[in-house]
C-alpha cells in the first residue's frame, strides 16, 4: 500500500491496494481504460498523463471535442483519413501518433458517435493492437455506457474512474458502480476541494466501501488548469515550476496506484 499523501489525510480516505480482482481475459494485456459516467470530472486529464507516465498509447475513443485528441493538438478537419475508424472496419492495427512531451496517439473521429462497433470488437481490437505495439495503452472513453466503452472496460486489467465531490457527479459515480459491480474499477478522488464538503465525502466513503471498490491517492482541484492551453502533459515538466509541482506530483501517485492495482490483478 503507497503512503498516505496529505491530499488523502485531508479527505479523510485510506487508499486501498490490496485484494484487487482478476479481470476475466484480461490478464495478458497491460490496458488501463479510463471512464465514468458523467462529463467534466477529469476524466481526459487523468487519461492523459497515465498514458505519458505509464509509457502507453494513448487510444481516444471520446468523439467529443473536449477529448484529449483535440488537447493533443490533432484536428480531423485537416485529414483525409480517420485512423480509428479505419482501424476498427479493417481489423488492422494503426500506428500511433507521436509528439513532444506528449503521449503517443490514435485519436478519435466524430463519426465514432454513430459508427460504433460492438463491445467484443473494440475489446479484441485493443487487447491485438496492445500485443502488435509491444507496449501499454490508456483509454479515454466516451462519458456515460456506449458500446466502445464498455468494450474498453472489458479489456482493462484496471478501470480507472475519476470521483468528484459533487452531488450530480456522485449520482453518476453510483450509478457506474452499480453497473461495472464486476470490473477491477479503481477510483480516483478528483478535483478535490481545500475543504472537502463533508456529506459528499461521506457519500463517496460510503459507496466505495459498500463496492469494495479501491480507492487511489486524490487528486486536488488546481483552479489554474481551467485555463491552461498548452498541450504538453503536466508530468513531463523537468524542471518541474513550483505551481505544477503539487499536481506533478499526486498524478505521480495516481500512476503508481494503478500500476500496484494492475499487478495485483495480473
Amino acid at each position: 500500500m503507497p503512503p498516505c499523501s496529505y491530499a488523502c489525510r485531508r479527505i479523510g480516505i485510506i487508499p486501498l491496494m490490496q485484494n484487487a480482482p482478476n479481470p476475466a481475459g484480461a490478464g495478458h494485456v497491460d490496458i488501463t481504460t479510463v471512464l465514468a459516467y458523467k462529463g467534466g470530472v477529469g476524466k481526459s486529464l487523468l487519461a492523459y498523463e497515465l498514458a505519458y507516465l505509464l509509457d502507453a498509447v494513448l487510444v481516444d475513443l471520446d468523439w467529443d471535442r473536449g477529448g484529449v485528441t483535440r488537447q493533443w493538438g490533432y484536428r480531423h478537419e485537416d485529414r483525409m483519413r480517420a485512423p480509428l475508424l479505419d482501424a476498427f472496419e479493417r481489423g488492422r492495427t494503426p500506428s500511433p501518433l507521436q509528439g513532444y512531451r506528449k503521449p503517443p496517439l490514435i485519436p478519435s473521429h466524430p463519426d465514432l458517435a454513430t459508427n460504433q462497433p460492438p463491445a467484443d470488437v473494440v475489446a479484441d481490437c485493443l487487447e491485438q493492437w496492445a500485443k502488435e505495439w509491444g507496449r501499454p495503452i490508456v483509454v479515454d472513453t466516451h462519458p456515460g455506457g456506449c458500446p466502445t466503452t464498455y468494450g474498453a472496460a472489458s479489456a482493462a486489467r484496471v478501470v480507472v474512474s475519476p470521483a468528484v465531490l459533487a452531488t450530480r457527479e456522485l449520482e453518476a459515480t453510483e450509478g457506474m458502480l452499480e453497473e461495472l459491480a464486476d470490473y477491477p474499477l479503481l477510483m480516483v478522488p478528483n478535483k478535490v476541494p481545500r475543504v472537502p464538503p463533508a456529506a459528499e465525502l461521506d457519500r463517496l466513503s460510503r459507496m466505495v466501501t459498500r463496492a469494495g471498490v479501491p480507492v487511489a491517492p486524490p487528486v486536488s482541484f488546481h483552479y489554474w488548469l481551467e485555463r491552461r492551453k498548452i498541450r504538453v502533459a503536466v508530468t513531463s515538466y523537468d524542471p518541474v515550476p513550483a505551481r505544477v509541482q503539487p499536481l506533478h506530483d499526486e498524478l505521480h501517485a495516481v500512476a503508481k496506484a494503478v500500476t500496484n492495482y494492475g499487478r495485483a490483478a495480473a
